[in-house]
Parts: C-alpha cells; structure tokens; sequence
C-alpha cells in the first residue's frame, strides 16, 4: 500500500537540510549599476567537483505533471549542486529526501511559488522536475563533466501526492 505524502509551503527553514531557496531576499540586496539594479547577492553557491569538471546553465522545458502522482524514485548528483528557477513563473513541486544509509528516506513535499527557485546540494536525494499546469521553463544550473554525476533508487512501494492546492 502506497503512503500519502503531505504538500507544504517552500521556506528556507524547511529546505535548509537539502539546499537553498533562490529568491529576492531583501537581506541579500545591495544597489549596482548606479543605482538603477538590485542585486540579490550569493543566494546559492554552485558546487562542481572532480577533474575537468565545470558548472554549465541549461533550460529544461517541464511537462505538467498529473495527480494524483506515484514518487517511484528519487536521484542525487553525487559531484555537483543542481538549481531550478522557473522563467515561466508558475508554480511547480520541490521533492526531496534525507539520506538514511546511503538511500532516500520518506520524501518531503514543498509547493514552490513561480518566484522560488531551489539549490540541491551535491548529494542531496530529489525528484526530477515536477511541473504543474502547463509546460513551464526553468534555467538549471549543474555539473558538466566526467563520472558518473547521477544516482537513482527505485522505492519498493512508492510514495502518492495528491492534487495540489493552487
């Protein structure tokens, strides 16, 4: 039998264990450019290790995801950080996991707003990109370089979420 998974708001303090929230944080802000741009400073730090190893910026293009939705499996970089920013500006689901012994633990469940994006950490067990409601764009930050930089577990029983609320 399958276990409900709960859906909770994306905050710094819930996420803390598993990465950043990349956002407009007013703590972070300092004036450039004259003063005419506000830049919100080192919200997240991108990690890439190993020989030859470098960070590179993509687009991924998310299909919307459809509920209630089985969390078969989860994944982690094991030699670099992953980010997620949406450029659509919709909301989209955050999965992620503690590690217990070198597999994911119950996943956690977070509702990022179309503003939030999200930093994994190396290693940190996540879903792949969950969007919602429609194709949404999103600039990912990562790790480009040789090893094996991915790691899957499959869950005997996996996880429900059900319909978001939006």
């Amino acid at each position: 039998m399958s276990q409900i998974l709960d859906i909770v708001p994306l905050t710094k303090s819930a996420f803390a264990p598993f990465g950043d929230i990349i956002e407009a944080d007013p703590v972070t802000m300092r004036y450039i450019n004259n003063g005419t741009t506000e830049r919100f400073h080192a919200l997240a730090a991108a990690e890439a290790a190993g020989e030859g190893a470098r960070v590179i910026i993509n687009l991924f293009r998310g299909q919307p995801r459809h509920f209630p939705y089985e969390v078969g499996m989860m994944e982690r970089h094991p030699f670099g950080s992953q980010s997620f920013s949406p450029i659509s500006g919709r909301p989209y689901l955050v999965v992620v996991s503690e590690d217990e012994g070198g597999k994911p633990g119950r996943p956690r469940v977070f509702l990022a707003r179309g503003d939030q994006g999200v930093n994994y950490r190396r290693n940190t067990w996540h879903h792949p990109l969950m969007s919602l409601g429609a194709v949404s764009d999103f600039l990912v930050v990562d790790r480009e370089g040789p090893g094996n930089n991915l790691e899957e577990y499959f869950f005997e029983r996996p996880f429900i979420i059900s319909e978001p609320s939006l």
